[in-house]
Order: structure tokens, then C-alpha cells, then sequence
């Protein structure tokens, strides 16, 4: 086999990948993909047998595939390949603070209150679609928290004021936060949805409050999870106001 940077030139990328009958390796289909956005002709080689894949990082003194050569020089794998393309990569924002879940959290809810709202009336102009959005939102929130209840405890315990008394309430919030919001679609059990509501949004602003701005600690948000990077603040306090806020709208 000839050395892959000898068939590599301006304009010409050489890749070997993972291609095999149970398994097709993601970031080599990345980094083809990312090659063809960046105009390069491939020569994609394909490794179809773990004894094949193993062979060629023995040969090439590689611990990972893909690889990819441009101009003769060998660039790496796919985070390499973003990197030589000056794109960032997941590893480069580990640990980096984010918004987008609660973007898309939020978008995605909003989107889905005017599409019931449509539906229902025929006009996204209601009252009812504000309701429906705080309530979508509440029960997609809560998804986010029961993906891993360990995770979302962890961090929960950080900050909630009642949960760090009660170690169970840190179990029981998000299965809260979906009977209310559940309820409050379906427009039933008001007077029991609304309490709840109320309860457990005050609860919660008051803790967000005293850690951010009474004591100034930098901590991670659990409203989208315990694995998110979200920072703890005005987003966590913003999903317990609009709690309270729907609460005490349905109930008077």
C-alpha cells in the first residue's frame, strides 16, 4: 500500500475510515462531509474489518480513525480536521457555559403553544397560547430533569433551599413541575395544578435568588438537566416566575 501523503496534493484529501457491516464510523462520515464543504476531492478508503483497522494505526502509529492527509501532511482526526479548517470542535467548548438548551427548549415550546393554539381556534392570537407555551414548556423542562434524576439531584442540591433540608423534595420537583404542566394543558384539576405551580416556582426563585444574588455564587442551572453547562441566574429564575405567574393566573 502506498503512503497515503504521497496521493495527497492541493485540492486532494486522502481518508481512511471505518466502513464495516455493523459499524460506520460517525466522525469519518463527518470529516468526508466537512472535506466536500471545503471543496477538497477525496480519495475515501474504507477499513472494513477490525483487523484492517488495527493494521493501518500499527502502520501509521495512530491511536483513532479517521484520518485524513492533505498536501501531503497528515492532519488527524475529525477535531483535528475542524481544528486545520479553524472551526472549533465539542472539546474545545467542554466545560464553557451555554444557552442554547434553553433556547430550544423555549423556541421549540412557544412554536408548539401557537401550533395548539391554531388548531384549537384557528388564530395564535389567544390568551390560551400564552397559557399553553408556559405549560408546554414546564412538562419539556421537566423531561430534561427525569432523563437523569441523579444528575439533575446533584446539582439541584447546590442550590434549592427546601432540597438541601429534605434531600427527597430534590426527587419529587420535576414529577411536580409535569403534573402541573400537564394538567394546566389539559385545563383540568385547576385548583390543584395552580398550588402546586405556585409552590414549587416560589421555592425555587427565592433559592435561585439568595445563590446568585444574595451570595454571588457561580453555579450550574438543573432547570434543563444536571448534565447542562447552563449558568444559574436569570434563566432558572425566569422558569420559577413564569411558574408563579401561571399559577396565580389559572387559579384567579
Amino acid at each position: 500500500m502506498h503512503d497515503p501523503a504521497e496521493r495527497s496534493g492541493p485540492n486532494k484529501a486522502v481518508l481512511y475510515r471505518m466502513v464495516m457491516d455493523k459499524h460506520i464510523c460517525p466522525f469519518g462520515l463527518k470529516s468526508r462531509d466537512l472535506l466536500k464543504r471545503e471543496g477538497f476531492e477525496i480519495e475515501d478508503n474504507h477499513l472494513t474489518t477490525r483487523e484492517e483497522t488495527d493494521a493501518f494505526k500499527q502502520r501509521h502509529d495512530v491511536k483513532t480513525t479517521p484520518q485524513t492527509w492533505i498536501n501531503g501532511v497528515r492532519i488527524g482526526g475529525h477535531d483535528d480536521l475542524r481544528r486545520y479548517f479553524g472551526k472549533s470542535t465539542a472539546a474545545d467548548k467542554e466545560g464553557e457555559t451555554s444557552y442554547t438548551p434553553v433556547i430550544a427548549i423555549f423556541a421549540t415550546s412557544f412554536l408548539m403553544a401557537l401550533a395548539v393554539s391554531y388548531f384549537a381556534s384557528g388564530t395564535i392570537f389567544t390568551f390560551r397560547a400564552i397559557e399553553l407555551f408556559i405549560a408546554i414548556a414546564m412538562c419539556v423542562l421537566a423531561i430534561q430533569k427525569l432523563q437523569d434524576l441523579t444528575a439533575f439531584q446533584n446539582q439541584f442540591l447546590g442550590y434549592d433551599l427546601l432540597a438541601q433540608r429534605d434531600v427527597r423534595y430534590a426527587f419529587v420537583y420535576p414529577f411536580a413541575e409535569a403534573f402541573a404542566g400537564i394538567l394546566m394543558i389539559a385545563g383540568a384539576l385547576i385548583w390543584l395544578a395552580a398550588p402546586v405551580a405556585i409552590l414549587i416556582g416560589s421555592i425555587g426563585a427565592v433559592s435561585v435568588f439568595k445563590a446568585v444574588y444574595i451570595d454571588k455564587r457561580e453555579l450550574k442551572c438543573a432547570c434543563v438537566g444536571g448534565n447542562s453547562n447552563v449558568p444559574l441566574g436569570f434563566v432558572s429564575l425566569t422558569e420559577n416566575l413564569m411558574m408563579i405567574a401561571m399559577g396565580l393566573w389559572m387559579l384567579f
